[in-house]
């Protein structure tokens, strides 16, 4: 039987990276793992509780109710893809507006948010055969995973791709808070002081600015393949 393999799929914001890592997942019969999707749903949680908004963010209050947290993921009987459900409640659709991406970077930059969701994180791939996708998981969360990937595209293409996604969600937003919205986060993920956002010495860069989906999920699958053979 064929050895199974951690593949880490870090990268900037708005690349692609949880479409490519699902696609992969699939093709490889291997588990998904969206941590981006962990974080929005504890920003989600403090949406909620009041702990968070756009000119305040009460840090204390949030990592108090951590334990209060319960994060697991779903398989959909509608759409055969894993997705997020918060303290008993599937959330996928609330965590991924612009409200949640706006404030999700601050919330992810907390240590104790992010010692929790790594713990996590770690327990899911112990048994291999996963893919799993974020900002820290070739870096810091699976530092040996046997594959490293590290996607990047224009801070122009990768609002341009949100705005369709998030115009097609029927969402109200402008391209312009988009695009301010991608470069503000590229700034906090790659300079917070813990688990910044960069790449790990032995990933492979893809840079998706011109390619198209299938031309992306293509090569990467070959590089996966040839990952699983060497292991």
């Amino acid at each position: 039987m064929t050895k199974k393999i951690i593949i880490a799929i870090d990268g900037y914001s708005s690349t692609g990276k949880s479409t490519v890592a699902r696609q992969l997942a699939k093709a490889l019969g291997y588990i998904y793992v969206d941590t981006g999707a962990m974080y929005r749903a504890v920003t989600l949680y403090a949406m909620e509780q009041g702990f968070v908004g756009p000119s305040h963010f009460d840090q204390e209050a949030l990592e108090n109710c951590l334990s209060l947290i319960n994060i697991r993921f779903e398989v959909s009987k509608e759409t055969g893809f894993a997705e997020v459900v918060l303290n008993n409640t599937n959330v996928e659709k609330k965590i991924r507006t612009l409200e949640v991406s706006r404030l999700v970077s601050p919330v992810a930059a907390v240590s104790k948010v992010r010692r929790k969701l790594v713990e996590q994180q770690q327990l899911m791939g112990k048994d291999r055969g996963i893919v799993m996708d974020g900002r820290d998981i070739g870096t810091v969360v699976f530092p040996n995973a046997e594959l490293k990937l590290f996607m990047t595209a224009t801070a122009k293409d990768r609002a341009e791709r949100r705005y369709k996604e998030l115009l097609d969600r029927g969402e109200d937003v402008t391209y312009e808070d988009v695009l301010k919205n991608v470069v503000n986060r590229d700034h906090i993920d790659s300079t917070r002081k813990d688990s910044p956002l960069r790449k790990a010495e032995d990933a492979v860069m893809i840079d998706n600015s011109n390619l198209t989906l299938v031309e992306q999920f293509d090569q990467i699958l070959e590089i996966a393949k040839g990952a699983i053979n060497k292991a």
